[in-house]
């Protein structure tokens, strides 16, 4: 069942002329470089905002936007139609104004930040990478599902992607499709890691029954070193 008017929403941003909402997480030092936390088709749940907890943790500075403007669902139907309605555009513009207001931070290091997402959230990571062009340093898609930009030219981030060998959405051949128009775009193939797992093997709220703790983990590991790689 839908639930609306989300409690982990807890910073607002301008962005389409009007304003967006998302969870703000800070790490234990008080600073450190941002990071943009996408969330899969189900919303910005406890899970996601963990996320951006466990980033904040590991000493980024870690802000999940709320692209359904609050509402959630555990529903497999219900996130589908919710993905669905969607428009792209508007997303991809939240997104952007994320990235904005959290480099406008005075907690915020650097002048680059990264973005982690997952299924759903794993195919923006992608988008706003080519969007935001320099302001991206890290990319790293999880399982990405959904829109996928066709033209990677403006591209500048470092790109990982993690790869569900079992995955029931995702054709396997589309890592390898996207390690193409990549480097067919900016010159760089990204990095593939391929685990043998299901579809959301990462989210812990196991509303698929796919989740898998030890390929987490390794991914996890994989995720936070990457983004210390490219972000400090």
């Amino acid at each position: 069942m839908a639930e609306n008017g989300n409690p982990r929403q807890n910073v607002t941003f301008a962005s389409n002329g009007s304003q967006a909402h998302g969870y703000l997480a800070l790490p234990p030092s008080g600073s450190g470089p941002g990071v943009i936390v996408i969330q899969e088709w189900w919303g910005l749940t406890d899970h996601i905002a963990n996320i951006a907890d466990r980033l904040a943790a590991t000493g980024f500075v870690a802000l999940a936007p709320d692209l359904y403007g609050g509402v959630t669902t555990h529903d497999a139907a219900e996130a589908g139609e919710l993905m669905q309605k969607l428009p792209v555009d508007r997303a991809a513009r939240d997104l952007g104004g994320a990235v904005d207001y959290l480099l406008s931070r005075d907690e915020v290091t650097g002048d680059r930040v990264g973005a982690v997402g997952f299924c759903m959230g794993g195919a923006f990571v992608l988008q706003l990478a080519v969007q935001e062009g320099g302001k991206i340093a890290a990319a790293i898609a999880y399982y990405p599902a959904g829109y996928l930009p066709e033209d990677y030219a403006g591209l500048q981030a470092a790109v990982l992607i993690h790869v569900a060998e079992q995955d029931q959405f995702v054709p396997g051949s589309q890592a390898d499709e996207l390690a193409e128009k990549i480097a067919a775009g900016n010159g760089r193939k990204p990095e593939i890691e391929r685990y043998p797992a299901g579809h959301a093997f990462n989210n812990d709220e196991n509303l698929l029954g796919t989740h898998d703790p030890e390929q987490a983990r390794k991914a996890w590991d994989r995720t936070v070193s990457f983004l210390h790689e490219h972000l400090g």
